[in-house]
């Protein structure tokens, strides 16, 4: 949760006001909004995923609290990309008002009407494109081509009598692009004569030294380790990673290997893109998966979901030996992605699980088989260079990667009062060239859980947590409503521990004993009762089995 929380004033005229809920202090759930004179635009709208910590939960949203009541002012929402920690919010803000209009590139307005088909909503969509500018309410928007790790990615200027925002979205500077598309330094440059007020830059790479490796110096790895693979080839990446599963593609037919898509979401994005002319597929290559089972094993190239380890995805099932398609010896899983924090324990679970199946498994670790889509430090250094920007909100990153970027940024002279280091929540008003902070929102987690959508709390989660690394015990006792004597019980039930069911016999007498001696001094309410029996056998189970399990008495009055 935010820290120093405290209400911004009233937004004053001419002010832009710039407020991130989302992506700030984690990689994911990006999110920013921008008010001009009572108009909101909202730049990216994603999601976060769940750590090992949030039992349960399948995504993390934004805290929309803060536009709830506004929506009307909402004049559109721009996406800069169609990676799911900057589109997978969509549907649920678009569910609160469903004809807010969506403005992005072609593929990625195409991810998003995919997803948005699967919870029912036609959305009303603008395609833009690089070069291209756009009046929205009172903002007036420029697209930049960006190069990020799925194509048709762009950064957006955003122009208001209060001043110019550029925000880069997730980008770097790969100069060998697969598709050619590098990202427009010469746009940048001409934002910066302009003169660029306030700079929202992506900083996942920040404190990575150097510059990025291009995209173009996997194939050849990947076509070595496929060439060389005595079985079955399986490759993990994100269900979105364009450019990772061309060179797959690529590679596979170099070597006479057929390729099967496994994983919805694969099947669903790599289709979306061979129909705009994002992925070109070498003829026959592609083939069913069903239909792959019928080839001989050193002739195919299964392409899954589940890179970062993801309980459900298609690798982990394959690691639990939950899938049709079972990992063994000579087998080859190529994870060709890099990890994101918070998933390094689920990833080498599954690398374990692979690798104790027999299969020869290669990552970023062992083999250069991935690359990140997001600048490093020296890229970064030209962007400031080059836009020198008047002022900086490092975005995009967990608290150490703003920090680093927010170093960068005062390294190229710009003073350390007007680099921002924010949080979620923070509140930015821009005017007359200088950027401040006006405020601080108590923003906070949006737990999807199934079809329920902001109702598991953090209490919820613990409750999980504790269930399931400590155990349960319920209690039942029925007593007589008149003298609080115990008719019959204290029955025990105890889950999730290793001893034995009469361990507990010994702590009956003790809650007989508390509920006699609190029948004696008068207590008879049911609730008064049970918190008699969860004290006892909740100090009995810490001192005896060191344990701290989810108690629930049961009193009931006869």
């Amino acid at each position: 949760m935010p820290t120093n929380v405290y209400d911004p004033p009233a937004l004053a005229p001419g002010t832009l006001r710039v407020t991130p809920l989302g992506g700030l202090g984690e990689v994911g759930r990006n999110m920013t909004v921008f008010e001009y004179e009572g108009k909101l635009l909202v730049v990216d709208c994603g999601v976060l995923f769940p750590e090992e910590h949030q039992p349960g939960v399948d995504l993390i949203l934004p805290d929309f609290e803060p536009i709830k009541h506004r929506l009307d002012d909402i004049v559109g929402v721009v996406l800069t990309h169609g990676h799911e920690d900057h589109i997978g919010a969509v549907p649920y803000l678009l569910k609160l008002k469903r004809d807010i209009p969506i403005l992005g590139s072609g593929l990625t307005l195409a991810l998003t009407e995919a997803k948005l088909k699967e919870h029912r909503v036609k959305p009303y969509t603008l395609t833009v494109a690089e070069g291209q500018r756009e009046k929205v309410g009172p903002f007036d928007l420029e697209f930049v081509a960006v190069n990020h790790s799925i194509p048709d990615a762009l950064a957006v200027a955003i122009r208001t009598p209060a001043g110019m925002v550029l925000a880069t979205g997730d980008f770097k500077m790969d100069q060998l692009p697969l598709d050619g598309r590098i990202t427009d330094l010469r746009a940048f440059a001409r934002l910066g004569e302009e003169g660029v007020d306030l700079f929202l830059v992506d900083s996942t790479n920040a404190d990575v030294p150097g510059f990025t490796p291009t995209e173009r110096s996997i194939g050849p790895v990947l076509e070595q380790v496929i060439g060389q693979a005595p079985r079955r080839v399986i490759v993990a990446s994100f269900a979105s990673h364009v450019h990772r599963v061309q060179q797959v593609l690529d590679a596979a037919a170099a070597h006479g290997r057929r390729v099967a898509l496994l994983g919805r979401s694969m099947v669903r994005n790599m289709t979306i893109a061979e129909e705009l002319g994002y992925l070109n597929v070498p003829d026959g290559v592609l083939i069913d998966y069903k239909k792959a089972r019928d080839l001989p094993e050193n002739q195919i190239v299964y392409m899954s979901t589940g890179s970062q380890g993801e309980p459900m995805a298609v690798l982990s099932r394959m690691a639990n030996l939950d899938h049709e398609i079972e990992p063994g010896p000579g087998d080859t899983v190529i994870l060709a992605s890099s990890l994101i924090p918070g998933n390094e324990n689920a990833v080498y679970r599954v690398i374990d699980g692979l690798t104790k199946l027999g299969a020869t498994v290669v990552h970023k670790g062992n083999a250069k088989v991935h690359v990140s889509g997001h600048a490093a430090a020296g890229e970064l250094l030209y962007c400031y260079n080059i836009l020198k920007p008047a002022n900086v909100l490092p975005v995009h990153g967990e608290y150490r990667h703003l920090m680093a970027n927010a170093r960068l940024a005062q390294e190229t002279g710009i003073p350390a009062e007007r680099t921002i280091l924010g949080e979620n929540g923070t509140v930015v008003d821009l005017r007359d060239g200088r950027a401040e902070v006006v405020g601080q929102l108590d923003l906070g987690f949006v737990y999807v859980d199934g079809s329920s959508v902001g109702e598991i709390t953090e209490a919820d989660l613990k409750d999980r947590r504790i269930l399931g690394e400590e155990g349960f015990i319920s209690v039942i006792v029925v007593i007589d409503a008149a003298t609080g004597a115990i008719i019959t019980g204290p029955e025990i039930h105890a889950r999730g521990f290793a001893e034995d069911a009469g361990v507990f016999e010994s702590v009956k007498p003790k809650i007989a004993a508390a509920l006699a001696e609190a029948a004696r001094s008068g207590t008879r309410d049911s609730h008064a009762m049970s918190q008699v029996v969860r004290r006892t056998i909740g100090r009995w189970v810490n001192q005896t089995l060191r344990r701290r399990p989810m108690i629930v008495p049961l009193v009931i009055e006869a």
